[in-house]
């Protein structure tokens, strides 16, 4: 490559990077091969182009092994021009965590970039029975424009509980444990990296949300079992990278709380109209808590509620 191509190439790179972090990307290093993508707490829109999680990569001596794929083509494009601020070798296998729309609905891009996709068995039946919803949404929420190009399409490899595999000297665990967030989430292992991308299982600095899709007794038990695994880094599906300590305080700590409060609720008497009033309050530290903390008492008090 000459000289100037070299400059432009260059240039292109930066200004590409640029729209990725003026969207909220945050390029956060955690070793020297593994690297998580932090995408906005807030909703999505036009602006985060549905990238509002966090995704991952890992360099291999093969190639780079993309954590989800982005939450439409364009959003695909922008985690693209992110990576390119690490490394300019191939994306060659994506790993969709689960069937929400940001772990899959990026897929087209990269595959017709030459990438392999693996997910859950789970995941992909989530991902058909709920396809229409999430485009209709993303239409409203992304705009017409912003979902330009996107093509649902699905993991060219499936597994049913655990696959293990290792590429260019790095070895992955990947393993559906139970629904967590969504009924196919999984949890991606790098042993020795002792690292995990938890996906939605696993959310930082940003409250988790409890969903008609999601099952919060199920969803503590898969915890449950990543805390066995003792981690020493943890790259969720929201927020930054950090520590297992972080994990349990703004995942399992909030879920075993919302269970125990709705427990005692309804052991009360409590109704639905009045699940409002269960207390939350020590967890209004994490973005928008205001907005999802009544939804998520809503929707246990509903899982729950058979069982008194």
């Amino acid at each position: 490559m000459n000289g100037s191509m070299r400059f432009l190439q260059i240039i292109l790179v930066l200004l590409l990077s640029s729209n990725a972090w003026g969207a909220g990307l945050e390029v956060q290093k955690v070793s020297d091969r593994v690297y998580a993508l932090v995408g906005e707490t807030a909703q999505r829109s036009p602006d985060n182009l549905g990238n509002n999680a966090t995704f991952g990569l890992v360099i291999t001596d093969e190639g780079l092994v993309l954590i989800d794929p982005g939450g439409s083509e364009k959003g695909a494009a922008m985690l693209d021009a992110a990576i390119r601020t690490v490394s300019t070798r191939p994306v060659v296998l994506v790993i969709n965590t689960g069937g929400q729309d940001h772990r899959w609905l990026g897929n087209h891009y990269w595959k017709a970039r030459g990438a392999r996709v693996i997910a859950s068995t789970a995941a992909v039946e989530d991902q058909k029975q709920r396809r229409d919803q999430q485009l209709a949404a993303l239409s409203r929420l992304v705009g017409d424009e912003g979902m330009e190009g996107t093509v649902p399409m699905y993991a060219d490899q499936t597994f049913g509980e655990t696959h293990r595999m290792e590429m260019g000297g790095v070895r992955f665990r990947l393993h559906h444990a139970g629904q967590a967030h969504t009924p196919g989430d999984i949890y991606v292992l790098l042993p020795d990296e002792e690292t995990i991308f938890t996906g939605d299982i696993v959310y930082h600095d940003r409250l988790l949300g409890v969903g008609p899709q999601s099952n919060s007794k199920s969803w503590l038990e898969v915890f449950g079992e990543i805390e066995k695994l003792g981690p020493g880094k943890v790259v969720p599906g929201h927020g930054r990278a950090g520590s297992l300590e972080k994990s349990r305080r703004e995942t399992g700590d909030y879920l075993r709380t919302l269970r125990a409060r709705v427990a005692e609720f309804l052991d009360q008497g409590g109704t639905l109209e009045e699940i409002s009033r269960v207390d939350q309050s020590e967890f209004r530290f994490l973005a928008v808590f205001d907005q999802i903390a009544g939804r998520n008492a809503h929707q246990v008090f509903q899982e729950m509620e058979f069982d008194f």
